[in-house]
């Protein structure tokens, strides 16, 4: 009986939600002004994330020289790998480059 409550008063919620929500009249197109401040709030994200994205590559230099002293000092050789961050396309030109100087 309580499973068959708590069915009953989902649907209802559900119910008036989608009632609510469809007679919301649509949103008033933008004029130039709120457009401008659109593309600057826009251009401000971008540069704050390209600002974290630079931060955090700075952050894992870091990281990763401290390893390899700590390595270093134990005696230990450690040769840091690229992973799939480095730029895929600085590989390709020189490829072709090397391929038809081959050829």
């Amino acid at each position: 009986m309580t499973t068959l409550r708590a069915l009953l008063a989902a649907s209802l919620i559900v119910g008036m939600f989608g009632l609510a929500v469809a007679k919301l009249p649509p949103a008033p197109p933008m004029d130039e002004k709120a457009k401008a401040a659109a593309e600057e709030k826009k251009a401000k994200d971008a540069s704050a994330a390209e600002a974290a994205k630079a931060a955090q590559a700075k952050a894992e230099d870091r990281v990763a020289a401290r390893y390899i002293a700590e390595q270093k000092a134990k005696g230990k050789t450690v040769t840091p790998q690229m992973g799939p961050a480095s730029p895929p396309s600085a590989a390709p030109p020189q490829a072709a480059t090397n391929g038809a100087a081959k050829k």
